[in-house]
């Protein structure tokens, strides 16, 4: 029997952040295969016309959301078979390089992306078990950790790759149960193990066992195309535990801002509620910020100092994140 070659396409894709009214937004664009979810930013790279990833992934973004992008880093590789199929498909396989980037939602952005049938959607639509700002969510106990905790139960899927860890331990350590404590640094797990126990439409969708084997799916947030959602839970993942030990939350802050809104944007990022002295008090010794000496009447309140990132702090020394406390 002849050896089949494999096709490989490399393609590029973006995860681009901001924060605005006080959630965590994430530009998604148009529809590519006409299934009503959302996709993030992607398009493949051309070692023609680009000279690099990164290039290409600029070149991508401005094509689809006329974005500009500043702040980018590579986040993660994302190969697996399968991961682009859909009803048919025999084309090539998708190796995505995935970058993080971090901008500042306007009201120009809002119309560009608009125009470009793209637009901005919190993050919390697609995981809203990831939210804790109000207190723990109520999906957790209603829905999630149920069926979970039944599908631990359950025989292992025949030619299920064996883990170090069996399914109980493994949702104890990613939702916090069993005398744990909840990690918001753990959203990937997470959303692993709901997509492993056949819990989201996309694991439905993609014919894992477990998911056809259930007569009804719950609602847990919305799906997105391909893999894009476990893309985006890669992110959060990423970025809540970088704001911890690099000052990346100022990529997005305007340049001028309030310790409240400092404060808005780390919960709303990390998903916790933080006491307000204690926040404080970390960015006072952390030596992050200085006053502006001008003032802010915008929250129709006593007028509040405006602060600015001090810059200067990157030549004096690594600059540290904000090294949240727990919960």
């Amino acid at each position: 029997m002849p050896h089949r070659q494999a096709n490989i396409e490399i393609g590029l894709n973006a995860v681009i952040v901001a924060v605005s009214g006080g959630m965590p937004q994430i530009v998604h664009v148009g529809d590519p295969e006409n299934t009503g979810l959302d996709s993030l930013p992607f398009g493949p790279f051309d070692p023609i016309r680009h000279r690099t990833f990164e290039i290409g992934l600029r070149a991508w973004v401005e094509s689809q959301t006329a974005l500009r992008l500043g702040y980018v880093e590579q986040l993660y590789t994302f190969g697996d078979r399968g991961r682009h199929r859909v009803s048919g498909d025999e084309g090539p396989h998708v190796v995505s390089v995935v970058y993080l980037a971090l901008t500042r939602q306007t009201a120009d952005s809002e119309n560009t992306l608009a125009r470009h049938n793209s637009a901005w959607r919190s993050w919390y639509d697609y995981f809203p078990w990831e939210d804790w700002r109000s207190g723990r969510p109520a999906l957790l106990d209603r829905e999630i950790l149920p069926a979970l905790n039944a599908w631990a139960k359950e025989p292992p899927t025949p030619g299920e790759a064996p883990k170090a860890l069996g399914r109980g331990e493994r949702i104890c350590l990613a939702f916090g149960t069993g005398g744990g404590s909840w990690d918001e640094e753990r959203a990937l797990e997470r959303y692993e193990l709901l997509y492993e126990a056949g819990l989201v439409l996309e694991a439905q969708r993609d014919g894992r066992p477990a998911a056809l084997a259930r007569k009804s799916l719950p609602f847990l947030g919305s799906a997105m195309n391909f893999d894009h959602r476990r893309v985006l839970a890669t992110a959060i993942s990423r970025l809540r535990g970088k704001l911890k030990y690099r000052p990346v939350i100022f990529e997005l802050m305007p340049e001028t801002f309030t310790l409240t809104e400092l404060q808005n944007s780390v919960e709303a990022i990390s998903g916790r509620h933080l006491h307000k002295q204690n926040f404080r008090r970390l960015v006072e010794n952390a030596d992050l910020v200085e006053p502006t000496g001008a003032t802010s009447t915008a929250t129709g309140g006593r007028p509040a100092a405006l602060f600015r990132f001090r810059h200067q702090l990157m030549s004096e020394r690594p600059a540290p994140g904000l090294r949240l406390g727990g919960r």
